[in-house]
């Protein structure tokens, strides 16, 4: 009996491995020991305010900054011993606009895809390939200075795509745009994903975008991750219903309420508390009591399940919209502006 080898194949299905990776600007730590996983064929988000050390973890990842301590994979490469092959294999939309506004479209794209190497017989057929993906066919040949501001992001992601990347990564790609953009803009992604088996990675502060979007997403707050899984997971997590109250008092209200035992949480937000307790529908005439009794004037109740704003307040205390304008998020973020000029 003559006994055959067994072959076995290893197949790689992870697009982005980081353990302990970490960025520091003096004694400003932008990333602290980040250590992270993402799937091939995934689209992940990185959710958080403005400072909350996104970007910065993106820019090691796609090898503009060195770490300060850790390690990433990026496609099997490491960023520091295989920059060059990591840059290989990437695409990267910026936050920031980088197209040449004085060339064309097809300009623009010819000069990145050269840039890559793509070989020349193949630059035309992919260019036509990716402008027709992003909808701006009858742009080509149009200088992007005539461009409204969706159009250049989808030329962008068109150029990020001609070199035939593994991983796309979106910092942000969204903001300053109306809401009808911001959805085609999502729409072509999605497509990109499902079409192409992209792996995604995309940085955002709108919540909406990444419940909608995200297959998984991992909260970023002042450098670390905070949690991390697909939005239904993570809302889950929290169980039971949001009974929201706006009342004049709010601050009064939320602490008559904490002290039940059936109030798993009461946030205030403005002139609002919201209250999770299970069965909301049965709860809602209890709590009008209890703030009845207080003298305290309810302008308006309503009932939800938990959402993204619910998780982030879970984990961090606060709405990611008075993150970005807390003090000590304006601070780092002119630490950080400070350290990029070093």
């Amino acid at each position: 009996m003559v006994l055959k080898p067994i072959i076995v194949y290893f197949v790689m299905t992870k697009a982005i491995e980081t353990r302990e990776l970490s960025k520091n600007y003096k004694e400003l730590k932008a990333v602290d020991k980040v250590s992270l996983v993402v799937e091939k064929g995934t689209i992940f988000g990185l959710l958080g305010p403005n400072g909350a050390g996104k970007t910065t973890l993106i820019s090691m990842l796609v090898t503009m900054r060195k770490p300060s301590g850790g390690s990433a994979k990026v496609n099997g490469f490491d960023v520091e011993k295989e920059a060059g092959n990591v840059r290989k294999s990437i695409g990267i939309v910026f936050q920031d606009q980088s197209l040449d506004d004085e060339l064309t479209a097809k300009e623009n794209l010819e000069m990145h895809a050269a840039m890559y190497s793509v070989p020349k017989a193949e630059r035309g057929k992919r260019i036509k390939a990716m402008i027709k993906l992003v909808g701006l066919k009858e742009q080509l040949g149009k200088e992007v200075k005539t461009f409204s501001g969706g159009m250049k992001r989808r030329l962008e992601i068109a150029r990020g795509l001609v070199h035939h990347p593994k991983i796309l990564f979106l910092d942000e790609p969204t903001i300053g745009l109306d809401p009808q953009t911001r959805a085609s803009i999502w729409d072509y992604i999605k497509k990109l994903n499902k079409e192409k088996g992209i792996t995604i990675i995309l940085t955002t502060h709108y919540m909406d975008e990444a419940d909608s979007v995200c297959g998984k997403i991992a909260i970023v707050d002042q450098g670390k991750i905070i949690a991390s899984g697909s939005p239904r997971q993570l809302k889950n997590e929290l169980g039971g219903d949001v009974v929201s109250i706006e009342c004049r008092n709010s601050e009064k209200c939320r602490k008559q309420l904490e002290k039940f035992e059936w109030v798993k949480e009461a946030v205030k937000h403005n002139g609002t508390v919201n209250i999770r307790v299970e069965k909301g529908e049965e709860k809602i005439p209890k709590i009008l009591a209890i703030v009845n009794k207080q003298g305290i004037k309810v302008e308006s109740v309503s009932l939800r399940k938990p959402s993204l704003d619910d998780v982030f307040i879970h984990y961090t205390g606060r709405t990611i919209r008075e993150q970005e304008a807390s003090p000590g998020a304006a601070m780092r973020l002119r630490i950080k502006a400070w350290g990029h000029k070093r």
